[in-house]
């Protein structure tokens, strides 16, 4: 090679200027290699001190978690609502009958996966003075750490949702052969099991008909109708309940405090209801309702019925009421009232079928059977009593229908106002065997209560204005007491001893207006009293009466107010001077019945007649 030719670039590190390349003075320094010392510069002026950055304050050391999986329950003792089934599986394990298979369903939220973990857990149940399949679990057992936190090798979990093949279900058929490595029992947890493939159900029907003594297999689902018979017929069946309103609240409330949280039970009540009887959409709700509470503030009922888009339960309840009456107008804005605060038209509709399923119950079963609050189970109780149970029948088939057309409906608002002015006017019309026997007897088909009350001469009574002229009339004629002495005077024309003597020993009145009666109960009051007093004003006044004996605080009945009365006047006639004298003179006497005398009655003066004068005066 010639002096001429060009050095290659793989030889150029043997060429003695490769270490004299120019470089980056920087480059040392950005590799790590330690900086070329700088010369001395001459002293600069003092400059200050830069300021130490402000601390940082720590971050939580772990993520948030939310309620329902902070408070899943790790015992059976934890689980709520689901008493039954503990009873059976302590049972079947203290007697050593445990199954090789259990299928588990209910709802969504009520514990199937976490009764799953709780059985693999008590299968393999491994603590101190503890060596048998046992229900008495323990923090400190030596598998439950890894049970729970699925990460065990003898208990598999598999979401039978996103592996629903055959080939899923061979996994498993393959590894069902082999002992477990350190748990008592292999276990197999198959969540939404209804999801497999019916290849799937068929390829584990030979295996969980016979399976190994070491098996185990758990089954969850929310569709216990899609799983096959066949698999059915090879398990032990949990059903777990919905858990109870009062039930919840309670464990909501606890939940709260253990968060150091206020809120109101009557939140609680609401949070409830939107949870249907699911644990864990209740904890989901309240850990949204919780960040809804300032500093040190309990929160508000209020808040929460905005946070989840309910109407209040009592102003649906008197929307139920006014429509029942006929009272239209009254009833459309009421709606609109509800529809301005965010209540959402599809909720307002299902609260109103709940209202009518209600009153429907209560009036064969009594208000304990609605499973309501106490006032309003005594309201839905009082409305059932006065409407008949084939006006109730129709009203339930009129919401249902309006409940889809509002599911449907491009403004679901108008819709629901055009069901309320039919229901208004449709509630209160005779069933067909009462139009048949009004056919019969010549009389108009209508309504038995008044017609929808409107605006204007266009304001309703489509119904009531076939009735015949004759019946019109006669209507018209009916009494309609305005007061409640005027109604007990109704009573009493009407010759009902028994109800009038009820209605004055028990009735305290809180209010009264014409079609309805509020009263609080005195003590052994009968219990169909309001039922039997809305039936009598009903026949006599031909219109709907709503009596309901929830009221509180209401006044004195009628035999307290003569009684108080009485009093009255004896200590005034025992004031008086003379009567004392009369009792001072005469020592021990005492004072009887005082009686009201009749007013003395004042006889004309008779004239005398004159001819017998005269004669008299001629005599003498």
């Amino acid at each position: 090679m010639s002096d001429m030719d060009p050095i290659p670039p793989w030889e150029d590190d043997d060429t003695p200027d490769a270490e004299s390349v120019e470089r980056d003075p920087d480059t040392d320094d950005m590799f790590g290699a330690p900086a070329a010392s700088e010369p001395a510069s001459e002293p600069g002026p003092d400059l200050a001190p830069l300021p130490e950055p402000a601390p940082v304050k720590d971050a939580p050391s772990a993520a948030y978690q939310v309620l329902a999986r902070k408070y899943r329950p790790t015992t059976f003792e934890d689980l709520i609502g689901q008493e039954a089934m503990v009873r059976t599986l302590t049972h079947a394990f203290e007697t050593g009958r445990i199954a090789h298979a259990f299928m588990l369903t209910g709802v969504r939220g009520v514990g199937k996966t976490t009764t799953a973990r709780l059985l693999a857990r008590a299968l393999n149940n491994q603590a101190p003075g503890i060596d048998k399949p046992s229900l008495a679990l323990t923090p400190d057992g030596r598998h439950d750490a890894a049970i729970m936190a699925g990460q065990h090798m003898d208990v598999m979990e598999m979401d039978a949702a996103s592996h629903t093949g055959v080939g899923d279900i061979r996994e498993i058929l393959d590894s069902v052969r082999y002992a477990p490595v350190e748990a008592r029992y292999k276990v197999y947890v198959l969540d939404e099991v209804h999801m497999l493939s019916n290849q799937a159900f068929n390829a584990l029907l030979k295996t969980l008909e016979e399976p190994p003594p070491h098996a185990k297999f758990i089954f969850a689902t929310t569709e216990i109708r899609k799983v096959p018979v066949t698999i059915l017929s090879r398990c032990q069946r949990f059903d777990l309940r919905r858990v109870e309103p009062e039930i919840l609240i309670e464990h909501l409330g606890r939940v709260a405090q253990k968060e150091g949280m206020a809120i109101e039970r009557d939140a609680l009540a609401l949070i409830s209801r939107a949870a249907e009887g699911s644990v864990r959409d209740g904890l989901s709700l309240l850990d949204q309702a919780l960040v809804q509470g300032g500093e040190g503030e309990a929160v508000k009922a209020e808040v929460v019925r905005d946070m989840l888009g309910l109407a209040d339960r009592s102003r649906t309840i008197a929307l139920f009421e006014t429509l029942m009456g006929g009272r239209t107008p009254e009833a459309l804005e009421m709606f609109r009232d509800l529809y301005g605060y965010g209540a959402d038209p599809v909720q307002i509709m299902g609260d109103l079928l709940e209202h009518c399923h209600a009153a429907s119950v209560a009036k064969m079963l009594g208000p304990e059977a609605t499973r309501l609050p106490g006032d309003q189970a005594r309201v839905l109780a009082a409305l059932g009593a006065g409407i008949s149970a084939g006006t109730l029948a129709r009203v339930w088939q009129m919401l249902l229908r309006a409940l889809e057309e509002t599911r449907r409906a491009p403004n679901p608002a108008d819709a629901v106002e055009m069901a309320l002015i039919r229901l208004a006017y449709a509630a209160d019309l005779p069933g067909p065997e009462e139009a048949l026997k009004a056919l019969k007897s010549g009389e108009g088909v209508g309504g038995g209560g008044p017609a929808p009350r409107g605006g204007g001469s266009s304001g309703g009574g489509g119904a009531q204005a076939t009735m015949a002229q004759p019946r019109a009339a006669a209507q018209s004629a009916l009494p309609d007491p305005q007061t409640f002495e005027a109604m007990v005077a109704l009573i009493d024309d009407k010759r009902e001893i028994a109800l009038k003597l009820d209605v004055e020993r028990y009735v305290r009145p809180v209010a009264f207006r014409s079609g309805a009666l509020t009263f609080e109960p005195a003590q052994g009051t009968p219990p169909d009293l309001a039922r039997k007093l809305a039936s009598r004003l009903k026949d006599w006044t031909g219109r709907t009466w709503l009596v309901a004996a929830n009221g509180q605080g209401g006044g004195e009945t009628l035999i307290e107010q003569e009684r108080k009365a009485r009093e009255q006047t004896r200590a005034e006639v025992e004031a008086d001077p003379f009567i004392r004298s009369v009792l001072e003179a005469f020592p021990g006497a005492k004072l009887g019945e005082i009686r009201d005398m009749a007013p003395a009655v004042s006889l004309p003066a008779i004239p005398d007649d004159p001819d017998d004068d005269g004669e008299a005066d001629a005599d003498t």
